[in-house]
């Protein structure tokens, strides 16, 4: 164990440039999930089916995508990233393309939401697991650049594919842009490799924080309280940004905000806008200032903001513009966990097997989104009032901020053998 000594040779040029193929990918597969909203009414003359039922199409796109990720995962890094993430990029594609001409339920789900959810799937937790190897010395700030990929990939698409459905029909629309968003996929995916040890041989000489020398198995892993802790940790803040996301326009309207308008536009839209810019923007921030003071330290800085954030915003409810305002704050302290969480599960368990076990750690977002809608829901019908569901988010968010400084730091330091010695240590003396 030893302080980190700078290098004096600096990690190649190669890394930035899969960094760049990697956030092409992550943008060509965001928007089965982003613009899904644009689709749900021609879907439903189409099908003639309820608004319920089609809905059951985005539930299952997320499910898949997440809940199959150790599979996706291990698959990966088993046959390599070109040739799967590729792959996972043409499945997205697809999936738009098939559902384009669907007149059954059934129809929609094996394609809308079995192809993209795969697809996606593949690509997200692919690209995650090869930043990871690529910056070890910028884990957090290269996850977060990826994740923002895939956060402001539908901002490009969003007008084009509105105008388009509005003027050729969804049919068109899906068919077109599902062939464009393919082969872009597909083509950056190309491009993607696993770096050699000689690649980021200088990048680890300029690690700043405590980084296994160790790689683990996920079937190790798993046995790990510190894995189920951070499992927990990222279960509870997707649930509580979900339940946010999934009820924002239904508790702004009942705060009485959504209609007014504000530099003229409404608040609930602009809020919307708002919020997806900082929901992007906090993912490279905060994994960029946790490869400086650390991933607990971060993450108690994080997500303490989104609670201080939740509650003014409870207080000050019927204020349009603090509404925008602290929505935006509350995005920007939870849009992060997707940087933090797996450059923190890479640091403690090592780069091998880094795809597998995020895929492991990846499920937790799935069942935050199995929670976070319907449990508000049925708060909100209990109580009849938001009041329990915002003071539900605040404790979660307080909790987990706790559990990050007070339980996963010793834990981790106890794991990675640097007891409760300085965060800095060399990566690869931390088990010696």
């Amino acid at each position: 164990m030893s302080a980190v000594i700078p290098s004096s040779s600096a990690p190649g040029g190669a890394r930035w440039v899969q960094l760049v193929l990697g956030v092409i990918a992550m943008m060509a597969i965001s928007s089965p999930q982003y613009v899904w909203t644009l689709f749900v009414k021609p879907f439903q003359t189409a099908t003639g089916a309820t608004l319920p039922a089609i809905q059951v199409t985005f539930s299952l796109l997320i499910v898949l995508q997440t809940w199959f990720s150790p599979a996706q995962g291990w698959l990966i890094d088993r046959f390599g990233p070109k040739l799967l993430i590729a792959i996972g990029g043409l499945l997205s594609g697809a999936g738009w393309v098939l559902s384009a001409h669907v007149t059954t339920l059934p129809a929609l789900y094996a394609t809308y939401g079995l192809f993209c959810g795969i697809g996606t799937g593949i690509v997200y937790v692919g690209i995650v697991g090869l930043m990871v190897r690529w910056f070890p010395d910028r884990r957090g700030f290269a996850t977060g650049i990826v994740a923002a990929g895939y956060g402001f990939g539908a901002i490009l698409t969003t007008i084009p594919i509105d105008s388009m459905i509005k003027s050729s029909g969804h049919q068109a629309t899906l068919t077109t842009f599902g062939i464009i968003l393919g082969l872009v996929g597909m083509a950056a995916a190309l491009g993607l490799r696993i770096p050699r040890q000689d690649e980021t041989a200088a990048a680890m000489a300029h690690v700043q924080v405590a980084s296994s020398a160790r790689d683990t198995a996920p079937k190790e892993m798993l046995k790990t309280p510190v894995f189920w802790l951070m499992f927990a940790m990222m279960t509870m803040m997707s649930t509580g940004g979900l339940m946010v996301i999934s009820q924002f326009a239904n508790f702004a309207r009942d705060f009485g905000v959504a209609n007014i308008v504000i530099w003229g536009t409404a608040a609930l839209p602009l809020a919307l806008t708002v919020d997806r810019i900082t929901n992007g923007l906090t993912r490279p921030f905060f994994g960029w200032v946790s490869d400086r003071i650390g991933r607990e330290n971060t993450m108690g800085l994080a997500f303490l903001l989104e609670a201080a954030a939740v509650t003014v915003m409870l207080l000050v409810r019927d204020n349009a513009m603090a509404f925008v305002v602290l929505s935006a704050v509350v995005f920007f302290g939870w849009g992060e966990i997707f940087s933090l969480f797996p450059s923190t599960l890479t640091d403690t368990f090592g780069t091998r097997h880094a795809t597998t076990n995020y895929g492991f750690l990846y499920m937790a977002q799935g069942v935050g989104s199995v929670l976070g809608g319907p449990v508000a829901a049925m708060i909100y019908g209990a109580a009849g009032s938001w009041v329990p569901v915002f003071s539900l988010i605040i404790a979660m968010d307080v909790l987990t901020a706790l559990l990050a400084l007070a339980v996963l730091k010793p834990w981790r330091a106890a794991l990675l053998g640097y007891g409760s010695a300085p965060l800095a240590v060399s990566p690869k003396t931390a088990n010696a």
